[in-house]
């Protein structure tokens, strides 16, 4: 199985932590030179000192930058671009906070938009001629199960969930006979600071504990546990490989069966 990325460059947004975090040890590992961008510029400091460095001329660096400052992301993608071409792109970023869709401000649509899919374009239109001209590029979306079954007291994150899913599926036919896949990944319930933060709200809205409400949502998923962060970047690592190649405009849930649909 062709699962060497060495000589390949990939940049993984949201790298600072959580499923970010694991997907960039993971490309690393498979020989890939990884850039981390994020906003803690000290977490990413000391991750791409500590990445793995096992292939000739593989050389980790990152950005400081926040997602929702078009601008600055625009700048810092086309520098990176610019020294050396993108191959592997990994699209993640904190989810909306949570709360219905029926009471959420034109603010709170806005705010996700930007942070999404808005900067995903964003993204995608600077390391494109990159791809493009390598003959070789992926790109994975780090989205939600939610744009199989919608979650209930999520509105928002639901809602721009569901537009990048349909903005990757409509690039995944644009693209592919450039050597370019676009996927997506659909984390369950993973244990990170996200879940954290979901934890302890739901358990100030019903007046239980964090550990009662774990163990409920725990019950919904058939492999009695909540996933964790390397298992994520371990399917994610593997739609950035030649070996799935052929793994086009698919999204794929990570979550110990806990989705019913079928597709």
């Amino acid at each position: 199985m062709q699962l060497d990325l060495g000589g390949r460059h990939a940049l993984v947004c949201g790298a600072s932590q959580g499923i970010g975090r694991a997907t960039a040890i993971e490309l690393a590992e498979l020989g890939a030179s990884v850039t981390l961008l994020a906003r803690s510029v000290d977490k990413l400091e000391q991750l791409a000192a500590q990445l793995p460095r096992n292939h000739a001329g593989q050389r980790h660096q990152w950005r400081g930058v926040d997602m929702l400052d078009t601008a600055a992301l625009q700048t810092a993608a086309t520098e990176v671009a610019s020294a050396s071409a993108v191959h592997i792109l990994i699209n993640n970023s904190g989810g909306p906070p949570g709360g219905l869709a029926s009471s959420a401000t034109n603010t709170a649509f806005e705010t996700a938009f930007r942070q999404h899919l808005l900067a995903g374009q964003t993204l995608l239109q600077a390391l494109l001629p990159g791809m493009r001209g390598s003959g070789y590029g992926r790109i994975v979306n780090v989205i939600s199960t939610s744009v199989k079954e919608p979650i209930a007291g999520l509105g928002v994150s639901n809602t721009v969930r569901a537009a990048v899913a349909g903005w990757a599926k409509t690039l995944s036919g644009e693209l592919a006979a450039d050597g370019i896949t676009v996927n997506n990944v659909l984390p369950g319930y993973t244990r990170t600071d996200r879940l954290d933060s979901l934890l302890g709200a739901k358990a100030a809205a019903s007046g239980q504990s964090e550990d009662e409400v774990a163990q409920g949502l725990i019950a919904t998923i058939p492999a009695r546990r909540f996933g964790e962060a390397s298992e994520v970047a371990a399917v994610i690592a593997f739609l950035c490989t030649p070996a799935a190649a052929y793994v086009n405009g698919v999204s794929i849930a990570v979550d110990g069966g806990r989705t019913r649909a079928l597709s």
